[in-house]
């Protein structure tokens, strides 16, 4: 047996929030909890809902009118409708907190102090001068579908879970990442690598030869939903210029993930040429541009290093000299959702 003191102490921290999770693809506002009607300009009526607040669990099982105060004054204000949890009283309760009129008027904020007043925001309350009709703006605060661990496979596993549901691949057998998958409106797709940088053995288009796969290396990361992190790094060790044939005057380059044909990406690097092979200079900057199609390739460019008025000023990037480094790095958005 705890009091009620004690048993707040021991369960608010599983948090504040309405007891709804949303995992339909789209929802009307009158159609969730604690919906709500402003009647006669004056009073905003709350619809029934169930939530927990400071600990306790509360229910609202029929309509209930929360009056908003007067404002006859000059200036607009900022009120709240809360759930407050009140000790003193022992129960939870719907209530209105008022704001101070002023010419940017703030919300309050809600109070959380154990053992007294325990406040969750369900709606701020534009009060306007001259005693106008109100406007409530949704502030609410749902329960969401707990995350789960899966020792692989977790995309798989990720289509039978709730909509919205965020998923751990913790990756127990090894040879992949760690990643976090979030399963919504628009499919399955992994929202980050948790884990270290994924290893990619690129490819070199339009070119006479390969160098070995050791010295074609991307490190590359899911950094966020549908947006990839990468560095690629190709070294040529041999005595041989790595050019361009069959009339390609660009090298391409692959990615780890394909570039989205709805978004436009421009990467750096540079070539590094310590040999001076090929006519190429020491340093040269590097562009990479993919075309606005999906594609797994990136097109390598260069300020022209013969003529700086060569088609103005860029010219594609027709060889890899010999004995010379080339690197490239960016942020781009994949095709995930094919869109």
């Amino acid at each position: 047996m705890v009091s009620q003191a004690q048993w707040q102490k021991m369960n608010h921290m599983q948090g504040d929030r309405i007891d709804y999770r949303m995992t339909a693809p789209t929802y009307s506002s009158g159609s969730l909890p604690f919906a709500f009607r402003v009647v006669n300009g004056r009073t905003v009526e709350i619809q029934p809902g169930r939530a927990t607040v400071g600990g306790f669990y509360y229910e609202l099982d029929a309509p209930f009118s929360v009056p908003i105060a007067a404002n006859p004054g000059d200036k607009a204000r900022l009120d709240t409708i809360v759930l407050r949890a009140d000790m003193a009283k022992g129960s939870v309760n719907l209530v209105a907190v008022q704001g101070q009129p002023a010419a940017q008027p703030i919300a309050p904020q809600p109070q959380r102090a154990l053992g007294q007043f325990w406040e969750m925001v369900l709606y701020e309350v534009q009060v306007p001068p001259a005693n106008g009709s109100v406007t409530p703006f949704a502030r609410l605060q749902f329960d969401s579908p707990p995350r789960i661990h899966s020792p692989w496979n977790a995309g798989d596993t990720a289509k039978f879970v709730e909509q919205n549901s965020f998923i751990y691949d913790l990756n127990v057998n090894g040879g992949g990442s760690q990643r976090e998958i979030f399963r919504g409106r628009d499919g399955l797709v992994t929202s980050r690598d948790l884990g270290g940088m994924r290893s990619f053995t690129t490819s070199v288009g339009n070119v006479n030869f390969q160098p070995p796969e050791s010295d074609r290396v991307v490190r590359w990361r899911w950094i966020a939903p549908n947006t990839v992190s990468f560095s690629l790094r190709i070294n040529n060790r041999s005595g041989n210029d790595i050019s361009c044939v069959g009339g390609n005057w660009y090298i391409d380059v692959a990615l780890p993930q394909p570039v989205s044909g709805a978004a436009t990406a421009m990467f750096h690097g540079y070539l590094e040429n310590v040999s001076w092979a090929g006519g190429y200079p020491y340093m040269t900057m590097v562009y990479g541009m993919p075309w606005a199609w999906d594609s797994p390739y990136v097109h390598l460019f260069q300020i022209g290093h013969n003529s700086p008025t060569a088609n103005n000023g860029v010219q594609g990037l027709d060889k890899i000299p010999a004995r010379s480094n080339l690197y490239l790095s960016g942020v781009y958005e994949s095709n995930a959702f094919a869109y």
